[in-house]
């Protein structure tokens, strides 16, 4: 098979297309005929040498979601059968024609979409998921605040939580961003480099702040941030792109009942993946078929150009999920 490799750590230069051995596949496991690989902010940390996968998965090989045909099924695997088409979220390798992963973590394709759709799907919304509904337990008519709005991440969690009927917040970097945000469904949309979004967000709200953040940039944002929560609020870290060290006021989590949490997702078990999996065939997947959620992509590159697709990326100059092709 054909795959995009790491040749080394670097710039997005140090990706190539090379010839690889198909996967080989454990008995609760498929092997898929990938049609479309999506592109994430971690497989970026990968290529630089920053982000090494589980073991078992390979290094040199990024990618974590996938959309495709099942070509081989383990012996083990009850649910799915050769011919169906499927989208998951791998441990990586997904920049390959073909890929293995174990059963739990594919969802079908939702009859309306195709394959580039449903590839931008599984890793944004797995994340969203695990972390705003499950860690940060967002409920009833709570808010939400999300950094990084026009993200993959904040394109999910903005349809994702309006939808569930909760006011959604985001910040983004330029006023078009914020219109393509409010657009998608965002209540508001504050361009963090023309206001302060902590202010902005005790006005929004009364004073009152919100339930739950979901942060990707960390660092000098947390400060803000915990000055954004409500009473009981939950503030869930996700990436640290703005790094990793801080200094807070911890009387403000005692004096108004913070949470301060956060995860990683690619480490977790199978079993933890799957329940997500569940939890969003069961809750979303009825949502984007009737088209209440839409993937939305920015930009479709024949797999031979990742080395472009990843510079795009590194811009953040995207609105919207980045795919790559192996059509």
């Amino acid at each position: 098979m054909k795959a995009v490799v790491i040749t080394h750590p670097g710039g997005p230069e140090v990706l190539h297309i090379e010839e690889r051995p198909i996967p080989a596949y454990g008995p609760d496991e498929v092997l898929i005929k990938v049609h479309a690989s999506g592109i994430n902010r971690p497989d970026v940390f990968q290529r630089k040498g920053n982000y090494p996968p589980p073991a078992g998965v390979p290094a040199d090989i990024p990618g974590l979601e996938v959309a495709g045909i099942v070509a081989e099924i383990g012996a083990a695997v009850t649910r799915l059968k050769v011919g169906d088409k499927i989208c998951a979220l791998v441990s990586g390798g997904g920049y390959a024609e073909y890929c293995n992963v174990p059963e739990g973590q594919c969802l079908p394709v939702p009859g309306n979409l195709n394959f580039t759709e449903a590839a931008s799907l599984p890793e944004t919304f797995f994340t969203v998921w695990s972390n705003v509904f499950d860690r940060g337990q967002l409920k009833g008519d709570e808010t939400l605040l999300v950094h990084g709005g026009s993200s993959g991440i904040g394109v999910a969690a903005i349809q994702m939580g309006n939808t569930l009927g909760h006011k959604v917040f985001v910040t983004a970097g330029s006023d078009d961003k914020c219109r393509f945000c409010e657009d998608l469904g965002a209540a508001k949309a504050i361009n963090y480099k023309t206001e302060n979004f902590a202010d902005a967000i005790k006005e929004l709200t009364g004073g009152r702040g919100v339930d739950v953040i979901l942060d990707m940039i960390g660092g000098d944002y947390t400060p803000g941030n915990l000055q954004s929560l409500a009473e009981d609020g939950r503030l869930v870290l996700i990436n640290t792109m703005s790094g990793k060290d801080v200094q807070v006021d911890l009387s403000i989590v005692m004096r108004r009942r913070l949470t301060i949490t956060g995860s990683t997702l690619r480490a977790r078990d199978t079993s933890f993946k799957s329940a997500i999996a569940q939890n969003l065939e069961k809750n979303i997947w009825p949502l984007v078929e009737s088209g209440k959620i839409k993937p939305v992509i920015y930009e479709i590159f024949p797999a031979e150009k990742a080395a472009k697709a990843h510079k795009l990326m590194e811009s953040s100059e995207h609105t919207g999920k980045i795919i790559l092709s192996w059509k």
